[in-house]
């Protein structure tokens, strides 16, 4: 009797447990992890290290930038003009995409095999439209 219990009780107690790490830790680590490439990308900004500001872009918004600039992404993410995030007020993650909402700035990522990187930056919300960010990946 002993050992039908546990093989009924034993299935459901690990899909609650797999389902509260989805759920519950793995959120918050994505977030906590998105929140920290967003400071690395904007430490770079803050030191004038804009080669660890275009480390830490998209390849495609990387690219998309030095298009767009005619420069070097160094140099264009140093002209681009963005503003300082500042601390950051909330994380949202949905999926392998997030928004991260700082005191002065939303940046918006993507998740990689090598981590978060930062796909637009530089965001201002608008009421009923999209953001318009100043830098952006295609």
């Amino acid at each position: 009797m002993r050992l039908e219990l546990v093989r009924a009780v034993g299935p459901a107690l690990l899909a609650a447990a797999l389902l509260g790490a989805l759920t519950g830790c793995g959120v918050d680590a994505r977030e906590d992890a998105a929140a920290r490439a967003a400071d690395r990308f904007e430490a770079g900004l803050r030191t004038s290290d804009a080669a660890r500001g275009c480390a830490a872009l998209a390849p495609g918004t990387r690219d998309e930038l030095r298009r767009d600039a005619g420069l070097p992404c160094v140099r264009a993410l140093t002209d681009a003009g963005l503003p300082t995030a500042g601390p950051v007020r909330t994380v949202d993650v949905y999926g392998r995409q997030a928004r991260v909402v700082g005191a002065g700035d939303t940046l918006f990522l993507s998740s990689f095999a090598h981590g978060w990187k930062v796909v637009a930056a530089g965001c201002t919300a608008r009421p009923e439209r999209p953001y318009q960010c100043l830098i952006k990946g295609g």
